[in-house]
C-alpha cells in the first residue's frame, strides 16, 4: 500500500470512528484484459469475431484470410459463415448457403461452436418454413436457449396441424425477446385462426408497454386485412390525447385502437390516463375496461403511485403482460392487502405463478389468512434453495441460515478436470478478454457433471485465478456443495484490511463483490463502474478527495487497494445517509443513494425489508439487492461460523 493510502486510510478510519455497523457480518463476470500485448494474429482474430457479430460475410473472408492457421480452427470457419446467414440488420437470410453449414456441423459434431451455429442455422430454416429439415436439426440442438428457436418450433407444429395455442401464451412472455420468429409464430397462428384479434391486439399492447415499439409495429401487420388504419394508428401510439379526444366508434377496431391509446398515455402520465380513462370508460365493454384499468395500473405502480392498487382491483381478470401481473402483486404487497397479494399469485400463469418469489409471498398470503399447514408446505418447496427467497422460505419455517456440509474433493480429482480439453479453448478466449467465447467453452464442458466434478472444476478455476467461473461452477451443485467455492474470498488480506479501516462489514463487503465484479480485478460495466467493487470515476473522485487521495485514474480505480478502499468508504456514507438500513445502502450502491430516498418516501406504511426490495420500480437493482444480502448471509456464516438471519438483516423500512 502507497504512503499516500495507508494516510488515506488511517484518515479514514478516524473519520468513521463513528460507523458501527449493525450488520454482523446487465451482475457483470468481466474477465481481465491481458497483462502481455496481443500478437497481430491475437487481434486480427478480435477484428474477425467483431466482422461475424456485424454480419459482415466480405470483411470476415478478407480477415480470416489473413490468419488460416490460427489455433482455434472451429471459431476461425464459424465466424466466416455465421455472417453469411443474417443480413446486416440481423434478421434470417433465406437464401443463406446450407452446405457450409452442413459441412461444419458434421466436422465439429459435440462442440459447443457447432450447437451455437446449428441455433442461428435453425433461425434461417425458420425463416424459410422449411419445417422438415428445422424439426431434424432442432432435434440436435443442445441447448434450446432461444426464445427466436422456440416460436419456430411451435409454428413447425401448427403447420403439421397441432393446436399449439396455449403454448405459445405460455412461451410469449416478454416482447423484447420476439424477434423474427416469433412475430412469425404470431402471425401464423391469427391466419390459422388459433389466435383471434383479440389475442394479437393484447400482444400489440404488450410490446408498446414493455417499449418493444418495433416489434409491436411488426405485429400490427400480421392482422392482415384487419389492419388498423395507419393514421388512426399514429394517433394512437404517438398522439393518444388527440385520438382520444375525438370519441370512440362503436366497432372493434376503434375499442382496439382506443385501449392501445391509452397504453400510450399511461406510459408517460398514469394520472392523465386515469382521467381520460374514466371519461371514455363508459363507452367500452366491462372486459375492455378491465384491459384498460390494468395498463394504467402497471405504470402506476412502477411509479410507486398511490392509486395503483385500486386502479389494479379495477383490472378484475383482465389479461395482464408478465410485468404487470407481478406488479399488481407487488402493489399489494406495499399496500398490505393480504388477500389481493393471494388473489393475484393465483391468477398468474402457471410458469409465473411457480417462480420463488411468487410461491414465498403466496405462502405468506395463505399464513395470514390462518391456513399454517398450506402455507409451511408451499415454503417447503422452495426451502432448500440457496437463494433469497429460498432463505426467507427456510425462516418462515423456523430455521436459521447455515453453511451446508463440506464436500472436498482430492489433487487427483482437480488433476482430472484440468485435462478437459475445452477448457484449454476457454482460458485461450479469457487471455483475448472474449468472456462471451470463453464462458461458451467453459460452460458446455459442465454438462452432465456430477456434484464432485463440478466441484473438481471449482476448485481448478480457483487455482488458476478464473474466480468467477470457479463461482459459478460452484453455483451449479444441487445435493454436495462447498460453499467455500460458492462464495469465495479470494484478496481476503486486502479485503479485511481496508474494509477495517472504513469500520465495515467484510461479508458485506464480499456480498456485494461477488456481484458486482465476480472478483474480476479488471470489470467494467457497460457505463463505466470499475474494478472490484466497481466504482463509479464520479464516485471515485468524490470519495477521494474526501480522504485525501488525490486524483484517480481509470488504472488507479481498478487497483485493489484503491477500488476497495474507495468502495467500502462510499457503501458506509450512503448506509449513514439511509437510515443504517442495509436494504436501501445496497439499493443507493446500485442506483444511487437519491433513489432509494425517493422509494421509501413513497412507501405508504412502514413495510419489511422483504417487501421494499421485492417493490424496487428498478428490476436490475431489485435483483441486484437481493442477490447482495444474500450474499452477505452466506459470507456471515461461512466467516462466524453461527447461523445466521436474512430477515434480521432486511429489517424494517419507515416512510420518510
Amino acid at each position: 500500500m502507497s504512503t499516500r493510502l495507508q494516510r488515506a486510510s488511517r484518515a479514514l478510519g478516524s473519520a468513521l470512528a463513528v460507523v458501527t455497523l449493525v450488520m454482523s457480518g446487465p451482475a457483470l463476470a468481466r474477465h481481465p484484459t491481458p497483462s502481455a500485448p496481443l500478437s497481430v494474429d491475437d487481434q486480427i482474430f478480435i477484428k474477425l469475431r467483431d466482422a461475424a457479430r456485424d454480419n459482415d460475410p466480405a470483411r470476415a473472408a478478407r480477415l480470416a484470410s489473413l490468419i488460416p492457421n490460427y489455433p482455434a480452427p472451429a471459431y476461425l470457419s464459424y465466424f466466416q459463415i455465421k455472417p453469411r446467414l443474417f443480413t446486416g440488420a440481423g434478421h434470417p437470410n433465406p437464401d443463406a448457403p446450407d452446405a457450409p453449414v452442413l459441412s461444419f456441423l458434421q466436422r465439429y459434431d459435440g462442440q459447443a461452436i457447432a450447437d451455437r451455429l446449428r441455433n442461428d442455422y435453425l433461425r434461417v430454416l425458420g425463416a424459410r418454413h422449411d419445417w422438415p429439415t428445422f424439426d431434424s436439426q432442432y432435434a440436435r440442438f443442445v441447448l434450446d436457449d432461444d426464445a427466436q428457436v422456440k416460436c419456430y418450433a411451435l409454428e413447425s407444429r401448427l403447420a403439421r396441424g397441432e393446436n399449439v395455442a396455449d403454448a405459445a401464451r405460455a412461451q410469449l412472455v416478454d416482447p423484447k425477446w420476439y424477434g423474427d420468429g416469433c412475430v412469425d409464430l404470431i402471425t401464423a397462428l391469427y391466419r390459422n385462426q388459433q389466435f383471434g384479434s383479440d389475442d394479437v391486439w393484447q400482444l400489440i399492447r404488450q410490446g408498446y408497454e414493455q417499449g418493444a415499439t418495433t416489434t409491436a409495429g411488426r405485429l400490427v401487420d400480421a392482422l392482415g386485412a384487419a389492419r388498423p388504419d395507419p393514421r388512426l394508428l399514429e394517433l394512437a401510439t404517438n398522439q393518444p390525447r388527440l385520438l382520444l379526444a375525438k370519441g370512440i366508434p362503436l366497432d372493434s377496431a376503434s375499442h382496439q385502437l382506443a385501449l392501445l391509446a391509452i397504453t400510450q398515455l399511461a406510459a408517460g402520465d398514469p394520472q392523465a390516463a386515469e382521467a381520460t380513462f374514466t371519461v371514455i370508460a363508459p363507452s367500452l365493454s366491462l372486459a375492455e375496461r378491465a384491459i384498460g384499468w390494468g395498463t394504467i395500473a402497471y405504470q402506476a405502480a412502477i411509479r410507486q403511485l398511490p392509486g395503483a392498487v385500486n386502479w389494479y382491483r379495477l383490472s378484475a381478470n383482465a389479461p395482464l403482460s408478465s410485468q404487470a401481473y407481478e406488479w399488481r402483486t407487488r402493489s399489494a404487497l406495499l399496500a398490505g392487502d393480504w388477500t389481493m397479494v393471494r388473489w393475484s399469485i393465483e391468477q398468474m400463469p402457471a410458469a409465473l405463478r411457480a417462480q420463488p418469489a411468487w410461491v414465498y409471498w403466496y405462502a405468506r398470503a395463505l399464513k395470514q389468512s390462518g391456513e399454517v399447514m398450506a402455507a409451511d408446505q408451499a415454503f417447503r418447496t422452495i426451502a432448500a434453495n440457496y437463494t433469497f427467497y429460498g432463505q426467507l422460505a427456510s425462516e418462515a419455517l423456523g430455521g436459521q441460515i447455515v453453511i451446508p456440509p463440506q464436500t472436498r474433493v482430492t489433487d487427483e480429482e482437480v488433476e482430472r478436470a484440468s485435462r478437459i480439453p475445452g477448457f484449454e479453448l476457454a482460458k485461450r478466449f479469457y487471455a483475448l478478454n472474449l468472456r462471451t467465447e470463453g464462458n461458451r467453452e467453459w460452460n458446455w464442458q459442465l454438462r452432465g457433471m456430477t456434484d464432485r466434478q463440478l466441484i473438481a472444476v471449482a476448485e481448478y478455476a480457483r487455482r488458476i485465478e478464473l474466480y468467477d467461473r470457479a463461482v459459478s461452477t460452484a453455483d451449479r451443485t444441487q445435493a454436495e456443495h462447498d460453499f467455500s467455492l460458492r462464495y469465495l474470498t479470494p484478496f481476503r488480506a486486502i479485503v479485511e484490511r481496508d474494509t477495517r479501516s472504513t469500520g465495515f462489514d467484510v461479508g458485506w463487503a464480499y456480498g456485494l463483490i461477488r456481484q458486482e465484479s465476480r472478483f474480476i480485478i479488471n470489470a467494467r460495466s457497460e457505463v463505466g463502474a470499475g474494478g472490484l467493487m466497481q466504482v463509479m470515476p464520479n464516485t471515485a473522485e468524490m470519495v477521494a478527495k474526501k480522504i485525501g487521495l488525490g486524483t484517480i485514474s481509470r488504472a488507479r480505480l481498478n487497483e485493489l487497494d484503491t477500488n476497495i478502499l474507495l468502495g467500502t468508504y462510499y457503501l458506509s456514507m450512503i448506509y449513514n445517509q439511509l437510515d443504517r438500513s442495509a436494504v436501501l445502502a445496497t439499493a443507493g450502491y446500485n442506483a444511487g443513494p437519491g433513489r432509494p430516498r425517493r422509494w421509501q418516501a413513497n412507501l405508504p406504511r412502514p413495510v419489511e425489508g422483504a417487501i421494499f426490495a421485492e417493490t424496487i420500480p428498478f428490476n436490475e437493482t431489485r435483483d441486484y439487492v437481493k442477490n447482495v444480502l444474500s450474499n452477505t448471509v452466506y459470507y456471515a456464516a461461512l466467516f462466524d461460523g453461527h447461523p445466521q438471519s436474512l430477515t434480521e438483516r432486511l429489517g424494517q423500512i419507515e416512510p420518510r
